[in-house]
């Protein structure tokens, strides 16, 4: 798709008609208790809509419609082509309104409209394109039995699914979660960051023109005590799968336990390590991954690339080149597609990213905030203990760890509490083996920065991630229970039963 010129961006921004209501069994409706919340613009402060405040109510209401839809069939019972078809069909509307989908996602979130011109819409229709393909292409099993059995091991959907998404990849994340959930045959309820919820609304309203039944795709804006929590510790929900913070993730996992010991399905944070040894090849090419990995989205991204463990030999060399490439990513209106990087999500936020940056003591280049803009900044830190180099940040700014062998560079990488991604760069193909298989991440890249793509599972090990993975057809697992029916066929049995 060819990109705009800034003047039309902010046209039809400008033009905008932005859904405000919950979206509940098939329609738009205030709040219960008719609260609102604001939402503004993270780049101007603009005020951009009043969007219905939900709570438990909200909630309650929302799983009840959920349920009826899913027990009757509408959707759960439909032959997986039919579900196919009408993935197919939100697939191509959101293709024809992507650019408003582009233009809403940026003014929302802060993100640039390049990344969501190039990237997060794009990727986002691929993903349900992706999900709708594979739903009458994965087959149950018959497992060995005796000539006088079968054994048949069949997925079920698992039921009404609570979704809680992210504030850095609001459509994105939406699609995948509700890819593989729709693909199974549930029911959703879904609750999108209170700092980002247009697109999700706008989504709803699409898959209503798709075909996706009444009652089958729910959205409930709100904050996390409030709407939150009512889906973590609903007892009509059977599982519910969220993306964001390793410390709220921790919650779902009480609320499960306190309610009805809903399944629960985590990606959480990281500080993933890149490690580029002294015989890494093309230093310039590396310095290009590792900018992109640690600056993309504003660092604000659970894979980036947060920590530079560097073979002592080729620190200096390779943060020159750094610094050369990290000029190109500049900060400034995000509805320019010259922008590489956008505003913080919130002021709060901003906050937060700008108190690490006043406990860095050696920044090698970069610092500089003003008006929720971070520029792209690199801090060299004593050692793996630095707050900066064992903390998420969620923003620009990528941690430098010097070390001298490979084992130091694997031993430190190791020494976090996160698990999600990690790189390595290295011309030795044993050495960068060893390393992918020694680094205990969910996804470890090789001379490159990357996630993997839809095909590949994505998740994390240790405090990065609990219960599945997102993406490829191993994410259709968490929306399905397997149920096993065993079938005695010896004749001592039509005896028994006549």
């Amino acid at each position: 798709m060819d990109l705009l010129t800034q003047d039309e961006y902010k046209s039809i921004a400008a033009g905008l008609d932005l859904p405000t209501g919950a979206f509940i069994d098939g329609s738009f409706r205030p709040a219960i208790s008719a609260k609102t919340f604001t939402t503004n613009n993270p780049a101007t402060g603009e005020k951009l809509a009043e969007i219905a405040a939900c709570d438990a109510a909200d909630v309650d209401l929302a799983v009840e419609k959920a349920r009826e839809a899913f027990e009757d069939g509408r959707w759960s019972k439909l032959h997986p082509s039919e579900r196919k078809d009408v993935l197919i069909r939100l697939s191509k509307l959101l293709t024809r309104n992507s650019r408003e989908l582009a233009v809403m996602e940026s003014i929302d979130s802060g993100k640039t409209i390049f990344d969501c011109e190039t990237v997060d819409v794009p990727e986002t229709i691929h993903c349900l394109k992706w999900h709708a393909e594979a739903i009458d292409k994965i087959y149950d099993q018959v497992a060995p039995a005796s000539d006088d059995h079968i054994a048949m091991v069949v997925r079920e959907p698992i039921g009404v699914v609570g979704l809680v998404l992210p504030w850095n990849f609001p459509l994105l994340m939406l699609a995948w979660k509700i890819g593989p959930a729709l693909a199974a045959g549930c029911s959703l309820v879904i609750k999108p960051a209170a700092e980002t919820t247009l697109t999700a609304l706008r989504v709803a309203e699409l898959a209503m023109e798709a075909g996706i039944p009444a009652g089958v795709l729910n959205i409930v804006p709100g904050g996390g005590a409030d709407v939150g929590e009512p889906i973590g510790r609903h007892m009509d929900i059977d599982m519910v799968s969220f993306t964001g913070s390793t410390v709220t993730g921790k919650r779902f996992l009480t609320y499960s336990a306190e309610s009805n010991a809903k399944e629960v399905v985590l990606e959480m944070g990281g500080k993933n390590p890149a490690i580029v040894m002294d015989d890494a090849e093309n230093l310039d090419r590396v310095a290009q991954h590792l900018v992109n990995g640690a600056f993309w989205n504003m660092g604000e991204n659970c894979s980036a690339s947060s920590r530079l463990i560097v073979h002592k030999d080729v620190k200096a060399d390779l943060l020159a080149r750094i610094k050369h490439h990290a000029k190109h990513w500049n900060i400034g209106d995000p509805l320019n597609p010259e922008t590489r990087m956008g505003a913080l999500v919130t002021e709060g936020h901003y906050n937060k990213v700008c108190g690490y940056l006043s406990k860095a003591e050696n920044i090698v280049f970069g610092g500089k905030a003003e008006n929720g803009f971070v520029e792209a900044t690199v801090v060299e830190v004593a050692d793996n203990d630095a707050v900066l180099a064992r903390e998420e940040i969620f923003g620009p700014v990528l941690s430098v760890i010097e070390v001298s062998s490979f084992d130091e560079a694997i031993s430190v990488a190791n020494d976090t509490e996160y698990g999600l991604c990690a790189s390595i760069f290295t011309a030795n193909a044993k050495r960068a083996v060893r390393g992918a298989r020694a680094i205990r991440a969910g996804t470890v890249t090789v001379n490159c920065f990357g996630e993997g793509d839809i095909s590949t599972p994505f998740g994390g090990y240790k405090q990065s991630g609990f219960g599945g993975r997102d993406n490829s057809v191993h994410a259709h697992d968490q929306y399905t229970q397997l149920k096993t029916i065993w079938i005695d066929l010896s004749d001592d049995a039509d005896e028994a039963v006549s």
